[in-house]
């Protein structure tokens, strides 16, 4: 794993202290080497720091050129089956005079035979790369299918300063002379309604992520007239499901189990090739322990096992880790930590995402890496079980929900919306008190989800208000306006398909990549460790879209498949209980040991003075939270997320 970062520019005289610095900002990403390549003639430069995970020799560093000398390459992640390809071109005769045996070179003699298009559907990984192509002289992004890996881009300067920039983070982009820096006011509010921003926009103005599954192709006449095509896509998640359900398989259950097995347990050897020390994440969830199982069986050696755990023990699953991992007979580590060791970690975080991010388990997320990178430089992450698998709880409440809402005609729904908004929050609060039963399902605290979700046309508009944080962000972000998402302006047509479904599906092509796949790279590249996730291998994925519904939600349970092939390895009486997920006592926190830190970013003075959030609104919610009367404290973290952040970019 590693750090990309480059620019075309037509100002020769920023090159070389340009390209250093944006490099250095990436070292955490790759301390191994520090590379440079620059084309002057065509005004463009490459950069990367290096992880060395496959050849550790000075044969794999990067900037990497062919055989031929036509292309050129930036290159951040890992081919699992490079060493197929490898074969495969030299049962071609191709003649090639290999310098390495690196993925990076196998890669680019695939583009050089096949061509970029047809080279990327055949490789199977997680990647963000830059191309140059000396001879049609131009210039390529590239993002793995599942969005693993991260890449963000963008013009930026006036005039003839003006420069295309990229990079695996923003920390990078930053450091280029011409970058601007300007806020995105918009992108705040999605921040609000996401705990995240989601692709392509990112927190600066005209910055933007290439999404999962595309490519950027950008020609000397688009570099030269500073323009911005469109992206290219090459594999979809949204197709590749459809088509999935559309050609079921017809076997049994208990030949699908066996032929899912076998084709996971391949999918995990491939992930654990390595020439440096590889071990795993284990949560003690079906998802974790299930790879971990496997990694085991395929083992003479103990693998190396990592835990985090809380004092706290409604949010602890490090006792539960413990017990697989003896039953297992891994090598385990486990640490726990408390509120004093997470006030240690949140200043680091806005340095860590480079722009907000608010799913609070980024703090146990960064801790276990820290706690890793001692004994290994790969970690196996079980991340992708519960979007593949129907695997969480708000699931089955919106499905419920939607079963309900069905039973009410719309009109009639519209009327009790609008009688709820009518009510004040006070007589709201003091209603709920006698109607205890309605939080069942949802929050009905907060008055506005409960509005919405009456309101709601179709399925997929309930789940986005039951997904969404702040039902109505651009009230509190100051002169803002929601752009459009997957999950509004862009939703795929899945209209076809089940409610579970359906749910899946948009957290596979939003959530997934832009929490999830975030939080795990950049907190795992923090500590200079490169993260695999064998679930999202797209192979693996498009097999599981072939797989009757009943094989991954039964009975009410979600992951039934999962737990069929985990149990062969790990009793039961370990595994089933609760979803509880990597979360910590943030309420308790907020309102005990980080107040005083939560108080200063609140400050109704200096949000103000920033101009960034309505204060009145804040201070309200801040004040409710502290006086108990509503648990406001992911609605707070959100904006404590972007306070902190702001902050240390001043």
């Amino acid at each position: 794993m590693c750090g990309i970062t480059g620019f075309y520019s037509k100002n020769l005289s920023t090159f070389n202290n340009a390209i250093l610095k944006m490099n250095s900002a990436l070292y955490h990403r790759g301390p191994d080497f520090s590379g440079i390549w620059q084309d002057r003639s065509a005004g463009i430069v490459f950069g990367h720091q290096r992880l060395s995970i496959l050849d550790l020799s000075p044969a794999g560093n990067q900037p990497m050129i062919s055989n031929s000398g036509r292309y050129i390459i930036t290159y951040n992640g890992e081919f699992y089956n490079h060493l197929e390809i490898r074969k495969e071109l030299n049962e071609m005769n191709l003649n090639i005079n290999w310098q390495s045996n690196s993925d990076t070179e196998t890669f680019l003699e695939a583009i050089e035979y096949w061509g970029i298009d047809s080279a990327l559907k055949k490789v199977v990984g997680m990647f963000a790369c830059a191309l140059w192509d000396k001879k049609n002289r131009s210039l390529t992004l590239v993002r793995d299918r599942m969005g693993e890996k991260p890449l963000y881009y963008g013009w930026q300067g006036k005039g003839s300063n003006k420069v295309f920039i990229f990079g695996s983070e923003l920390k990078a982009l930053k450091l280029h002379p011409e970058f601007q820096g300007i806020v995105n006011k918009d992108a705040i509010a999605l921040l609000l309604r996401h705990n995240y921003i989601p692709d392509p926009y990112s927190i600066y103005k005209n910055i933007y992520k290439l999404l999962p599954g595309q490519y950027l192709q950008l020609k000397e006449e688009d570099l030269k007239k500073n323009f911005l095509p469109t992206p290219i896509s090459y594999w979809s998640l949204t197709q590749n499901a459809i088509k999935g359900t559309k050609n079921l398989f017809r076997e049994n259950d208990i030949e699908i189990e066996k032929n899912f097995e076998k084709l996971l347990k391949d999918t995990v050897k491939k992930k654990m090739i390595s020439d440096a020390p590889v071990g795993a994440f284990l949560s003690g969830g079906i998802d974790s322990s299930t790879l971990v199982s496997l990694m085991q069986s395929e083992n003479l050696n103990r693998i190396k096992t990592f835990t985090i755990g809380f004092s706290d023990d409604d949010y602890n699953e490090a006792k539960h880790a413990k017990k697989i991992a003896k039953h297992l007979n891994t090598e385990h580590t486990e640490l726990y930590f408390s509120a004093k060791t997470a006030m240690e970690v949140i200043p680091k975080l806005p340095i860590i995402h480079d722009e907000p991010f608010s799913d609070n388990s980024q703090i146990p997320s960064f801790l276990i890496s820290q706690l890793a990178k001692k004994q290994i430089k790969v970690a196996i992450s079980g991340d992708g079980g519960d979007e593949l698998f129907c695997g969480y709880n708000r699931y089955i409440h919106v499905n419920n929900w939607s079963k309900k809402l069905n039973l009410i005609p719309f009109g009639a729904r519209k009327v009790f919306a609008n009688g709820i908004k009518s009510i004040s929050q006070d007589r709201w609060n003091v209603l709920l008190k006698f109607l205890p039963f309605l939080n069942k399902y949802v929050n009905f605290g907060n008055q506005i989800k409960v509005a919405k979700a009456l309101e709601a046309n179709s399925f997929t508009d309930l789940y986005y208000v039951f997904f969404s944080q702040w039902q109505n962000p651009t009230d509190v972000v100051l002169n803002s306006t929601e752009p459009g998402t997957f999950l509004t302006s862009y939703k795929p047509d899945i209209n076809q398909l089940n409610n579970y479904e359906q749910m899946m599906i948009l957290d596979l092509i939003s959530y997934l990549p832009n929490d999830i796949l975030t939080k795990v790279d950049r907190t795992s590249m923090a500590s200079s460790i490169e993260t695999r996730v064998p679930l999202l291998d797209h192979k693996l994925i498009e097999y599981v879209w072939k797989m009757p519904h009943n094989l991954k939600f039964r009975n009410g349970q979600s992951k039934w498949i999962l737990r069929q092939i985990l149990k062969k390895y790990v009793p039961e009486t370990l595994t089933e209980r609760p979803k509880k997920g990597f979360g910590i006592p943030l309420h308790s926190w907020l309102r005990g040991p980080l107040r005083d830190w939560a108080e200063n970013l609140l400050d109704e003075k200096k949000l103000l003075k920033e101009g960034y959030f309505d204060a009145k609104i804040v201070r309200e919610k801040w004040d409710d939270f502290i006086l108990n009367k509503k648990n406001w404290h992911q609605d707070l973290w959100n904006i404590l997320m972007f306070q902190a952040w702001l902050d240390s970019n001043n």
